[in-house]
């Protein structure tokens, strides 16, 4: 593992291919990982390529994986385009998964995960979006005296077709 300039001449944390990493990482350049990294990775931005592999607990900003990810993600933004092995949680703001490509089709392998994605809920804000409004009784007052007069439906006239009718069960017409 060492601190490189990049390719765009930012300086990067490398943890390079036959590399393994046991333990607490943590940087405040983005981390580049073509070798195994297991244990907390903490930093702004992390490239897992498709040589790498990360196990373990991850908070960053940013995750791109071409790897293999298992334990938890904790980002703002993840792309993933490896694999995720079972038992994995990724908990991000945006997610992006990207499809590769076999001899016959595309597809995504995810073992059994968690994903949260969003925004966390907010309990307050998702019941006041599910219930009407509740108005205070001054208010429903004023609506109820600019809401327009709705005139009572007009009976049935009686006839043979209806036997509450007949019966007198309803009132008859004056």
């Amino acid at each position: 593992m060492n601190d490189k300039t990049g390719a765009n001449g930012i300086k990067q944390t490398l943890v390079e291919e036959g590399t393994t990493f046991v333990g607490k990482l943590t940087s405040k350049c983005p981390i580049v990982v073509m070798g195994n990294v297991e244990g907390e990775v903490t930093g702004p931005i992390i490239h897992v390529t498709r040589s790498g592999v990360v196990a373990g607990n991850v908070k960053v900003k940013e995750l791109r994986s071409e790897g293999e990810l298992a334990g938890s993600v904790e980002a703002d933004v993840v792309h993933v385009a490896g694999k995720i092995r079972d038992r994995t949680v990724i908990r991000a703001r945006t997610l992006e998964v990207s499809l590769t490509s076999n001899d016959k089709a595309m597809e995504v392998l995810f073992g059994e995960c968690e994903l949260a994605i969003g925004d966390e809920p907010n309990k307050a804000a998702s019941i006041a979006a599910a219930n009407p409004e509740v108005r205070k009784p001054e208010a429903a007052a004023a609506a109820a005296a600019e809401a327009p007069f709705v005139h009572p439906p007009e009976p049935a006239p009686a006839d043979d077709a209806n036997p509450r009718r007949k019966r007198g069960t309803l009132p008859q017409p004056a």
